[in-house]
């Protein structure tokens, strides 16, 4: 493969050069082969025999100019400017097909300057839902960081037990958070502030700053970054999906899912379910996403202060909540089946189609109510509405109140679906079928349950990752059926639902 060395060589001075330090019997246990493709990169070099000494021999290309990145964060609020890689390491950039440049970064490396004290490792439990994860968002359409390949090893470290080690080459646009303009802001390092900043724009922003000379380059990153994460977020609403751990230093400038910990896919509809146990304040909780989601923004928008004014800043920020709740919006039409395709430019009909928008927001608002009010699993609920569908449509509303326990209620919402649909059918010449085909599209019958990856760790745990791999086959294509792996499909056992996790994962 061909790698480049961006990072390291024009932004020297805030990074430091550190080698991979070896694990103890190494082994490469999963290798993603469509990036590998996508990223030109030929499977073969993810082999074993040809991995290990690139990564850990001496003359190995791909610890050749490895740097450990400087960075900060607000970590549950509390700004701390002693963050940084401390396991792990950039090892270069390579070029997609696409022409697109990805960074290529070791997790699990070993010690650093920025470690503060620990060993630098990852354990094979958190680098398999780092794996699982960033491959299941991307198949939603989430973006996300995602993982090249998976290393196993027969190293104990120390968590809460003993586990074992691990390493993992994640995948994604740039390692440059929200931390690291941060820290350059609040240690006042304003050359090094502007070099990041000038790094940022020529690889990361030109096209959007070409898109808008109206703005300065300062104005249209700022915008990118507040539109692109409202957007993240939205679809993580959506979906179901909690974070768990939104610190600055875990949030991306691209707007991607970053940096997995205690993460979950809502099982029962609870919407301030807390997937962390260390978040005791439930600041990181299922709901509270879209503020923190702002307030994340605020806390890396005072790095932009020496480059616009506060109005400016005020101004931009001002549209987070707007792009937010019309993607929210949008996502949530479109796996009920209720999006409205276009609107009409006559205005005798605009009043006719905002009062049907209007009631299509109503019939949103009543399904998710029954959801919460029930507890009922919100992956289970979208996709049997979807499967059901031409039931709704025959008078036959009992195929789906049948699953819920307020049957009345839900009875009541089908006639009221059905009666907008016909609506939105006529306006957008849509057939009932089409619809249920589209809807199955976007609502998946497989996602990432926590109690499937814990399965899948343990066996792994045993050198067995086919569980790992059936896993993510149902993962990756997420709406197709796969009756080979119908059980993934299965919403947990009562004893199985919720589980929380701690940082540690």
């Amino acid at each position: 493969m061909q790698l480049f060395h961006k990072y390291a060589e024009e932004l020297a001075d805030i990074c430091t050069p550190v080698v991979p330090f070896p694990i103890l019997r190494a082994r490469v246990a999963l290798v993603n082969n469509k990036l590998a493709e996508a990223l030109d990169i030929p499977v073969d070099e993810l082999s074993t025999a040809k991995l290990l000494p690139s990564l850990f021999g001496d003359d190995g290309e791909l610890q050749a100019h490895s740097v450990a990145q400087k960075y900060g964060g607000h970590q549950f609020g509390q700004w701390n400017p002693q963050l940084g890689d401390g396991r792990g390491l950039l090892l270069g950039e390579v070029k997609a097909q696409s022409g697109q440049f990805f960074d290529l970064h070791l997790k699990g490396a070993g010690p650093t300057p920025y470690s503060r004290h620990a060993d630098g490792r990852a354990v094979l439990r958190s680098t398999i839902r780092e794996y699982l994860a960033g491959e299941a968002l991307h198949a939603l359409g989430i973006p996300s960081s995602r993982s090249l390949c998976l290393i196993r090893s027969d190293e104990p470290v120390i968590r809460e037990t003993l586990e074992r080690g691990a390493m993992m080459i994640r995948v994604c646009e740039s390692h440059l958070r929200f931390g690291h303009f941060e820290y350059y802001f609040h240690t006042d390092q304003h050359e090094q502030l502007q070099n990041l900043f000038s790094f940022a724009f020529e690889h990361h922003f030109a096209d959007t700053i070409a898109a808008h000379p109206e703005q300065s380059p300062h104005a249209a990153m700022l915008q990118e970054i507040v539109s692109s994460t409202a957007a993240m977020i939205a679809k993580w609403q959506a979906y179901g999906f909690n974070h768990g751990v939104m610190n600055t230093d875990n949030m991306s400038i691209h707007g991607i899912t970053f940096d997995f910990g205690p993460y979950a896919f809502l099982d029962d509809f609870i919407p301030n379910y807390v997937c962390n146990r260390s978040d005791h304040s439930g600041r990181y909780a299922f709901d509270q996403q879209p503020s923190i989601g702002l307030w994340n923004l605020n806390a890396l928008a005072h790095a932009f202060s020496p480059y616009l004014d506060i109005k400016e800043i005020k101004a931009i920020l001002m549209t987070y909540e707007d792009t937010l709740v019309n993607d929210y919006q949008a996502l949530i039409r479109q796996r009920l089946g209720l999006s409205m395709q276009a609107e009409t430019p006559d205005k005798m009909y605009q009043s006719d189609e905002q009062k049907l928008s209007h009631e299509i927001d109503v019939l949103i608002g009543e399904w998710m109510q029954i959801l919460q009010t029930e507890k009922a699993d919100m992956h289970v609920a979208f996709r049997t509405l979807s499967k059901h569908l031409l039931s709704i449509r025959d008078n036959n509303y009992n195929a789906l109140s049948d699953n819920f326990i307020q049957a009345d209620r839900v009875r009541s919402w089908c006639v009221n679906y059905q009666e907008i649909q016909q609506a939105l059918l006529d306006l957008n010449q849509k057939s009932w079928e089409k619809i249920q085909e589209d809807m199955l599209g976007v609502n998946p019958k497989y996602v990432l349950r926590n109690h499937l990856a814990q399965e899948a760790i343990a066996a792994a745990e045993d050198d067995d990752f086919s569980l790992c791999e059936a896993f993510l086959t149902v993962l990756t294509s997420p709406f197709e059926e796969h009756p080979d792996y119908e059980r993934f499909s299965k919403p947990p056992a009562t004893q199985d639902k919720g589980i929380a996790l701690s940082c540690s994962s």
